[in-house]
């Protein structure tokens, strides 16, 4: 009887590691997958890295250093690599410096004697030295999509005069309707931590605090009031499609617009990458007489 319990544990166990490594695996590029994408592309990211006494933070850029900086900020988990296919688009090189940046407890970004950082407002402040590689004489597009959302509004918060313009994707920022799945418990498990990607673990140390981060960031909505355009699609099953809702009612900015996908999932920047690189080249969202405008699949406003 002991055997066979043992057994049953070891093959529960050998199954919940494979489900938890294999529901994400999407959104985590190994550096394999990434040489492989590479090998044959005529143009190829140049990898930087910010250093100081308690801050190393690995970013990937593409154009010139001289252009209009987009800053991309990834979720949980993710990394710089889950924005390659807006990295890779010529007219968005010609057109921007874009860098990509593992947030700190992902990839190759450490913070000092820290393993995890669950706190929104240390992500936020370490990615505030990008703003140095920014050549150029406009301020910077910041986006963020999912958990790297509200770090993008709150690095947006703390470097006003240095920021253009906010665009949050599919962002998890209401804390009342943070998600838990059925394997979120077993993630936090030490013994089960042991065989998933660092990037998981990072992501679950971030799920259980998520909440109470963002309760803290609260006060900060009304303070935003760069341009600001929110993106959420109807049948995203990680971030709420409320969250929309609770960006109405809390960003104060005149010049904030939300669009709302019905049939879109949690990855609209692939799913719709065309009209975010539209948002982007065209920069026409934001005139003085809109206040806030909601867009359907079809690109047809649907009201305030």
């Amino acid at each position: 009887m002991l055997s066979f319990k043992l057994l049953r544990s070891v093959i529960l166990f050998l199954f919940l590691s494979a489900s938890l490594s294999s529901c994400f695996s999407r959104y985590i590029i190994s550096a394999k997958e990434v040489r492989r994408h590479y090998a044959e592309k005529k143009v190829k990211p140049k990898e930087i890295f910010i250093r100081n006494d308690t801050l190393s933070l690995s970013l990937a850029s593409m154009g010139a250093d001289t252009l209009p900086m987009l800053l991309l900020i990834h979720g949980a988990p993710g990394s710089l690599w889950g924005y390659m296919n807006l990295m890779d688009d010529e007219d968005l090189q010609k057109h921007f410096h874009i860098v990509s940046v593992d947030r700190v407890g992902y990839g190759k970004s450490r913070l000092k004697k820290r393993r995890y950082v669950t706190s929104i407002e240390t992500q936020a402040n370490a990615l505030l030295p990008v703003f140095s590689l920014n050549k150029s004489d406009q301020k910077v597009i910041v986006l963020g999509r999912s958990y790297g959302a509200p770090i993008a509004a709150k690095l947006a918060s703390m470097a006003p005069e240095q920021v253009k313009e906010l665009i949050m994707v599919s962002p998890v920022i209401d804390p009342e309707t943070e998600r838990f799945f059925w394997f979120s418990k077993w993630g936090r498990m030490s013994f089960v931590q042991l065989f998933l990607p660092r990037a998981f673990n990072a992501a679950t140390a971030e799920k259980y605090s998520h909440a109470d981060e963002l309760r803290k960031l609260l006060p900060v909505w009304e303070k935003i009031h760069v341009p600001t355009t929110v993106i959420q699609g109807g049948n995203d099953w990680i971030a709420d499609p409320s969250n929309i809702d609770f960006a109405k009612k809390h960003i104060k900015s005149k010049r904030a617009q939300y669009i709302f996908l019905y049939n879109a999932g949690h990855m609209i920047t692939f799913s719709h990458a065309a009209m975010i690189k539209e948002m982007l080249l065209k920069s026409r969202l934001f005139q003085d007489k809109i206040t806030a405008i909601g867009v359907d699949l079809k690109g047809g406003e649907i009201g305030n």
